[in-house]
C-alpha cells in the first residue's frame, strides 16, 4: 500500500552549495546558490539574481538584473531547475535574423 507522501523525481542533493538557474511560473528567472530544499520543491537560494524581462515582450530578457540576496522559491511556482556550471546561452537557430 502506498503512503500519501510525495517523492520528488529530481535529486537536488547534488546541486546544494552550487549555482542553479530556476525558472518560475509567470516568466520569472533567477540564479543563485542552492542552500536547501524540501520534498515539496521549495528552494532556498543565496546571492539570488533575477533577470528582468522586456515590458513590451515578456518572453525576452531585457539584460537588466536585480540583486535579491537570500530568497525562498515556493515549490508550486518552480518549473525548471538547472545547474549554471556547464551551460551557455546560444542564439536561437530557428529564428531568422530578419524577423
Amino acid at each position: 500500500m502506498q503512503s500519501g507522501r510525495k517523492e520528488t523525481v529530481l535529486d537536488l542533493a547534488k546541486f546544494v552549495d552550487k549555482g542553479v538557474q530556476v525558472k518560475l511560473t509567470g516568466g520569472r528567472q533567477v540564479t543563485g546558490t542552492l542552500k536547501g530544499y524540501d520534498q515539496l520543491l521549495n528552494l532556498v537560494l543565496d546571492e539570488a539574481v533575477e533577470f528582468e524581462r522586456e515590458q513590451d515582450d515578456p518572453l525576452k530578457l531585457s539584460g537588466k538584473t536585480r540583486q535579491l540576496g537570500l530568497i525562498v522559491c515556493r515549490g508550486t511556482a518552480v518549473m525548471l531547475v538547472s545547474p549554471t556550471d556547464g551551460t551557455d546561452e546560444i542564439a536561437n537557430p530557428f529564428q531568422s535574423d530578419g524577423a
